[in-house]
């Protein structure tokens, strides 16, 4: 009988890690140079020649700041916690990536959480991320009048809202020009031939949904279109499954709509699938425009009309803010409003 031999998983001993002086001692520099090169907000002190020398030698040699103590000595972490909503969103990814671009020029990363759930989770979050001492927050979760918002401010932690704004005005926001979206939308639909337009707005107690309402029934109005057919239901949250129920309603209720704008393109879906549910198509029987442009939506069945949002941009805005605040170069919260641009492709026929 052949007999295996045994192995047995134990302890893998791991590199060994360069300090800080011998770090110093391989790039023939002074040891407070290095920790200058180490430290990106004192790097622009030191020569690009001895910087990239610096840098270089650290990863040949296996070399990590002991972040820690650095904080301690700089009360500064270099970490920005990005709070989402839905991390499965399509929507975040471009935004993330600008964040991320952006606060990599100042050598800051961010620290990314998802806090879908509700007011305890998001709560949940943000304490754990200031215990780990990041240096301030992106918000994209935030509500026109938000708890989780004051009581950021009370913990005294430097905030900026991306994607959404709130009422009170208390903290920075980058966002889109809803009005002018909902403005643009409409007035594709009347220019080729419609007159019954619904929308499927967002969640009130968002600004998003708030917002591109109001921006909605602007539209309509300017447009000369009569408000009783052009209806406007309320979704529950900014989902698919939502949007289909949403539309369900609209074409339950108002079977003499031609067309129906979206607040977003998870919305402006389930309104694909409650028409295709009913035996209708789409254009051919309803329009559809949708609301942000999320990656591949070029690529749905038919490819959607919709309002484009600078989402990358729109990032990159966020970790400006928020650099510029660490910085105190900037004293007063300011509102950033970004201009969408309608993409038409072929969801929207004309009648």
């Amino acid at each position: 009988m052949t007999q295996r031999k045994r192995t047995t998983l134990g302890h893998v001993p791991q590199r060994k890690r360069t300090t800080l002086r011998e770090l110093a001692e391989s790039v023939g520099v002074h040891t407070s140079t290095v920790s200058r090169v180490m430290n990106p907000k004192t790097r622009h002190l030191i020569g690009d020649d001895v910087v990239d020398k610096v840098l270089s030698t650290a990863i040949q040699l296996n070399f990590s700041a002991n972040r820690n103590a650095a904080t301690l000595r700089t009360n500064c972490s270099c970490i920005i916690g990005v709070v989402l909503p839905d991390i499965a969103n399509q929507v975040f990814p471009p935004i993330l990536r600008g964040i991320e671009d952006e606060l990599a020029k100042k050598g800051f990363i961010p620290l990314i959480a998802n806090a879908e759930g509700g007011t305890e989770r998001q709560r949940f979050v943000i304490d754990q991320m200031v215990g780990r001492q990041v240096d301030g927050l992106i918000l994209a979760t935030s509500g026109r009048d938000d708890p989780i918002l004051e009581h950021c401010l009370e913990v005294g932690i430097p905030v900026v809202v991306v994607n959404r704004s709130e009422d009170s005005g208390r903290a920075s926001c980058v966002v889109s020009d809803n009005q002018l979206a909902m403005l643009q939308a409409v007035t594709h639909l009347v220019k080729i031939g419609h007159t019954a337009i619904a929308h499927v707005a967002g969640p009130s107690d968002l600004s998003t949904g708030y917002e591109r309402r109001l921006g909605f029934l602007d539209a309509i109005r300017e447009k000369g279109l009569k408000k009783t057919q052009c209806p406007v239901a309320e979704s529950k949250a900014f989902s698919r499954d939502e949007g289909c129920a949403a539309c369900d309603m609209l074409l339950e209720l108002h079977p003499g709509i031609t067309s129906i704008v979206a607040a977003n393109d998870l919305l402006a879906l389930g309104c694909y699938d409650s028409i295709r549910a009913r035996g209708l198509r789409c254009p051919q029987d309803i329009s559809v425009v949708g609301h942000n442009d999320m990656p591949l939506m070029d690529s749905v069945a038919p490819p959607m009309t919709t309002v484009r949002i600078p989402l990358y941009e729109m990032g990159v805005r966020a970790a400006i803010l928020m650099l510029e605040n660490l910085d105190g170069g900037t004293k007063a919260n300011v509102n950033i409003v970004l201009r969408p641009e309608l993409v038409v492709r072929e969801s929207t026929i004309a009648r």
